[in-house]
């Protein structure tokens, strides 16, 4: 799906394929430790070959992601937008959300958690959860585009976990 961010760059947002491993290991490289750090709750300084292998060859059922690449230069990531279902809670998928930082702030974000939303609700999924630093004010703002309630959970450490009823 091509889509205009408000800046007017346009990205296209797909679903992940297994050939992507070069590209989200690139993409990665690019994130600043800061956002790397608040995607994955710590420092990430590279993805192993397992990691990328569970990243990109999902089954679009229980596990579906999207990227956004630029439409000018489909070979560079900009975002990335995930969920895996839980299959101890019915219903219910952990959801994550990277937006490269150049991209932050222009609707990228929203788009994709909008979109990943959808593709959930597709797949039976009625809540998603999401574990994120408590200094992570954007993500609480996506949770909270994506919730008819939200509920957080317990605060340790500087994590905190929620769930998001999903908006019909």
């Amino acid at each position: 799906m091509l889509t205009r961010l408000s800046d007017g760059t346009l990205v296209v947002i797909r679903a992940i394929r297994p050939d992507d491993k070069r590209m989200l290991a690139k993409g990665l490289a690019l994130l600043p430790d800061e956002t790397r750090r608040r995607r994955f709750l710590s420092a990430k300084p590279r993805l192993t070959a397992a990691e990328l292998r569970y990243l990109t060859e999902v089954d679009g059922e229980a596990h579906f992601a999207l990227v956004a690449v630029l439409a000018d230069n489909p070979h560079h990531v900009v975002g990335v937008a995930r969920f895996v279902k839980l299959p101890d809670a019915s219903g219910t998928a952990e959801a994550a959300i990277v937006v490269g930082d150049p991209w932050q702030r222009r609707g990228l974000g929203r788009r994709l958690a909008l979109m990943l939303a959808d593709a959930a609700r597709a797949r039976g999924v009625r809540r998603f959860s999401a574990t994120m630093l408590s200094d992570n004010p954007a993500a609480l703002a996506l949770m909270r585009t994506l919730a008819a309630q939200l509920e957080g959970g317990a605060h340790s450490g500087g994590v905190r976990e929620f769930v998001a009823d999903l908006a019909a």
